[in-house]
This record gives C-alpha cells, sequence and structure tokens, in this order.
C-alpha cells in the first residue's frame, strides 16, 4: 500500500469505513504481537544461559527477558481492554444521541 493509499484511507470519514473493522484490526495486531513475544520469550530461553547477582542473590539470566516480555504482553492486553471499552462508550453514546 503506498503512502497515497493511507493517506485516502486516515482522511476517510469515520462513515465511509466499515463498524467494528478497526477492532478486528486492533485485535488482529494484538494477536501478532503476542506471537511475537511467545518466539522471542522462546528464543530467550534457549539461547540464555548463566546467573547474574542482582541484590546479591544470583538470578537465571533468562529469566531477566522473560520478565520484561511478561510486562510487555500485559502492557499489551490492557491496552486492547482499554481500546474496547472506549470503543463500547462510544457506540453507547452515538445510541443515545439516536434516540
Amino acid at each position: 500500500m503506498s503512502w497515497q493509499e493511507n493517506a485516502e484511507t486516515a482522511s476517510a470519514s469515520p462513515k465511509d469505513q466499515v463498524p467494528g473493522s478497526e477492532s478486528a484490526g486492533l485485535e488482529r495486531k494484538a494477536r501478532i504481537a503476542l506471537g511475537l513475544y511467545g518466539v522471542l520469550a522462546v528464543l530467550a530461553w534457549l539461547t540464555l544461559d548463566g546467573t547474574v547477582l542482582v541484590d546479591g542473590r544470583p538470578v537465571e539470566l533468562r529469566l531477566v527477558p522473560l520478565v520484561v516480555l511478561g510486562g510487555l504482553v500485559v502492557k499489551t492486553l490492557l491496552a486492547l481492554k482499554a481500546e474496547k471499552i472506549r470503543r463500547a462508550l462510544i457506540r453507547e453514546r452515538e445510541e443515545v444521541l439516536k434516540g
């Protein structure tokens, strides 16, 4: 898709867009992100070895990226849930305004 097509799509009014298509696109992106986090977690687990000292205690090195990836998973899931709530509120407001 060229930048011109992207610009035309972005400038299209909300009435021109299919309802719910943004939500489906967001869910698809979240699934892809979660899958990639899983791939990175497996690669980190299989490739990292050894221990590091954290606050004077030995910690397996492979746990460090898993904790970071876990935080990214939580952030992704929270963002997805927040967007679903926002869209539900917008739909609710539109229904109230319609009568």
